[in-house]
């Protein structure tokens, strides 16, 4: 009963600790002035807020901020003889800050672009929040 006890509190403390690594965080949007997209029209418009969201996801999906590099199994030497040795990689991605920088300007983008929509009493920004909304 002790060892099933010891076994499962190990298990929710692993849990918890790759849990809290693989947190993101928030990104928040890069100011965009409307005024860049006055000119459009709410076909233009509307064009542009899709062909900005393909982006934004194609960006999330570009590299995941959790990374594991495997487990690794060997022999090692040392003072004490010969042991066997087991260690596993898990790691965080060092490109997360570009991606972060990339999706702030993207989502900078797309608000300024339903904020022009609104402006402009297009349909397709009816329902779409903002940041701070």
């Amino acid at each position: 009963m002790k060892t099933f006890t010891t076994a499962t509190l190990l298990a929710t403390v692993g849990v918890f600790a790759l849990s809290g690594c693989a947190s993101t965080g928030n990104v928040t949007p890069q100011y965009v002035p409307p005024s860049t997209y006055q000119n459009y029209d709410c076909q233009a418009l509307s064009q542009e807020y899709n062909r900005v969201n393909r982006y934004v996801e194609a960006a999330r999906n570009e590299q995941s901020t959790f990374a594991a590099s495997g487990v690794g199994v060997g022999i090692s030497a040392g003072r004490w003889g010969i042991s066997p040795n087991i260690s596993f990689g898990v790691g965080k991605s060092n490109n997360t800050k570009a991606r972060d920088a990339k999706l702030s300007r993207l989502y900078g983008e797309r608000d300024a672009i339903v904020q022009s929509a609104r402006i402009q009493r297009c349909s397709f920004a009816n329902g779409i929040k903002i940041y701070g909304e």
